[in-house]
């Protein structure tokens, strides 16, 4: 009697009808035919019941399949899975895994040596002592677990980022960063939605850190508002612009400002011999090779016992020069120099020489790190109105020679010479004014040279120029008189001009008394008068006379120090005069 074959759902053989079921339960391993079937009619036993005889269809035994369908290699992982199967795939998870941790370590391998080596606490934060030293209200804060809104000043690469990520990790909060270069106020209110959330379920407060907070425009700015002043989020702006310029008077008064200056020389010196010292720790340089030395006796020493190791004392840090030769005394000093109190900079400028060879010539070492580095002068920052007022002040001082400095400085670094020209113009006036009146001439001069010749010739006259302006004699009688004169005028912009001194160029006007009585002054033989200034004002004296000392500060202490610098010791000619006594 001929048995009807059957497909096998799993290995898709042709199965007797009455045999698919221990051909499941062996896990398709018995012999098989995709062909004409091969198994032959299994007789049933009689003591087999009658449900044995009757075929069981694939398509009824769901139970069955399901017990045994995931065991297949088709299938996926089930309880009754080989060991070495599942051996198989934990390896293969914990490949992914190892996978994933190897890329971020590759990743954070990849990062700048200033961003890899960002201190971990506020122990090895470096500078800055009186905004986040042991007794500054910034640490205080910090301990009573809240810092509250701030804005962060100062220059590139002073520490920042770095300490408000500090903060943030000091306070148990939660920390988002953020870019004015390349966020939104949509991204700011994401923040400020996920913060509600957070601070209601956990009670944690969110810390924002925004970087380059000038960059929102003051409409951008107002977002901020409502969420700083509901304590929603707690607002760290960081900026390399003025405060008082860019940011919004609503907002300031919602923040604390805390000015970072540059760091000092030995701040960047002492950021750099650390980084140096962990950068060595983590992958040391590779050392010389040293001979190998055979013993001829035959013993070996035995290493030192732990006892030993713990009664002597431990070594002191090596020297950089001894981790890194191609990093000499000069060559670190021209690192802390050309970085100019920037950490980030000086950090860059390791990583170059770390990255040279051992026996790199220093000389070499030392001009490629000099051409590396760009001026930090910027034309439309406070750097460029520092440095035009310290040009000025040299200029009034009478100093030449940091006049001198200041200006090429600034043409050195790019400077418009117009631009320094119009105020030398404006100092010819307001410094030496009356006391020599070429000065104002030769300063029109300049800038006409300036236009016309351009650079590099052109700082030639600046040159001649700012020399003539600080050696001349100064006098400010005409515009300290005319700041007298602008605050009369502003008392009352009412008062009329004095009939006298009228313009009367019709009959009718001279009918009403428009310029009677004035006194044609070059008609005279002699001297006149005119009301020439309002009842209100007349007897007042605004452009003072020559040698006039009224209002003048005696400073004795900056005297003595001015006789001592300036004049050799020798004091000052005009002590005891009639208009020079101290007060």
């Amino acid at each position: 009697m001929n048995t009807q074959s059957v497909v096998c759902p799993i290995c898709s053989k042709h199965i007797p009808e009455d045999a698919i079921n221990s051909h499941l339960d062996n896990n398709c391993s018995d012999a098989g035919s995709s062909g004409a079937p091969s198994y032959k009619t299994l007789k049933p036993s009689k003591a087999k019941s009658k449900e044995a005889h009757a075929p069981v269809a694939p398509i009824f035994a769901k139970k069955e399949m399901k017990e045994h369908i995931p065991s297949s290699p088709v299938a996926g992982p089930s309880h009754s899975q080989s060991p070495a199967l599942n051996k198989k795939r934990k390896a293969d998870v914990f490949s992914l895994s190892t996978t994933s941790t190897k890329r971020l370590k590759d990743l954070s391998a990849s990062a700048p040596l200033a961003e890899r080596l960002r201190p971990k606490s506020l122990k090895d934060f470096v500078g800055h002592q009186s905004v986040i030293g042991p007794d500054s209200l910034l640490t205080s804060m910090i301990k009573a677990g809240s810092t509250g809104s701030m804005i962060l000043w100062g220059p590139p690469g002073c520490g920042k980022t770095t300490l408000a990520r500090l903060m943030a990790r000091n306070t148990d909060a939660v920390f988002k960063e953020l870019s004015a270069t390349d966020s939104n106020i949509s991204d700011v209110r994401a923040v400020a939605e996920e913060a509600k959330g957070v601070l209601s379920l956990s009670r944690r407060r969110t810390i924002l850190f925004l970087d380059e907070v000038h960059r929102f425009n003051k409409a951008q700015q107002d977002i901020f508002l409502p969420f700083v002043e509901q304590g929603i989020i707690q607002l760290i702006g960081a900026t390399t612009e003025n405060p008082s310029f860019k940011l919004t008077n609503a907002l300031l008064s919602r923040c604390r400002v805390f000015v970072l200056e540059r760091l000092t020389d030995e701040d960047i010196k002492a950021i750099v011999v650390r980084a140096a010292r962990r950068v060595a720790s983590e992958s040391p340089p590779e050392a010389p090779p040293q001979s190998k030395i055979m013993d001829l006796t035959g013993s070996s020493t035995a290493p030192p016992s732990s006892s030993l190791n713990n009664s002597q004392p431990q070594p002191p840090e090596p020297d950089v020069t001894q981790l890194y030769p191609q990093c000499t005394s000069e060559v670190l000093s021209s690192i802390v120099s050309l970085s100019t109190g920037d950490a980030r900079t000086a950090l860059s400028l390791l990583e170059l020489v770390i990255a040279a060879p051992h026996d790199s010539d220093p000389e070499k070492i030392l001009k490629s790190l000099r051409q590396s580095v760009s001026t930090s002068y910027d034309r439309s920052g406070d750097s460029r109105y520092d440095m035009i007022s310290a040009l000025h002040k040299s200029v009034r001082g009478s100093q030449a020679s940091a006049a001198l400095y200041w200006l090429a400085r600034m043409l050195s670094a790019g400077e418009d010479p117009m631009y320094i020209a119009r105020r030398m113009a404006v100092c010819a006036s307001e410094d030496i004014g009356l006391a020599d009146n070429h000065a104002l001439p030769l300063a029109v001069a300049t800038m006409q040279a300036c236009q016309m010749i351009g650079m590099p010739e052109c700082r030639i006259n600046l040159a001649h120029l700012v020399s003539y302006l600080s050696e001349a004699p100064k006098s400010t009688r005409s515009y300290e008189g005319y700041k007298r004169a602008e605050e009369a005028a502003a008392l009352d912009t009412t008062i009329p001009v004095p009939m006298m001194v009228r313009n009367a160029p019709t009959p009718l006007m001279s009918e009403l008394g428009y310029s009677k009585g004035y006194c044609y002054n070059p008609d005279y033989a002699h001297p006149v008068t005119n009301d020439y200034l309002p009842i209100q004002f007349r007897g007042d004296v605004f452009l003072r006379k020559e040698g006039d000392m009224t209002g003048k500060t005696w400073d004795e202490a900056a005297l003595l120090r001015w006789e001592a610098e300036e004049n050799g010791g020798r004091p000052w000619p005009g002590r005891g005069q009639p208009n020079c006594t101290r007060p």
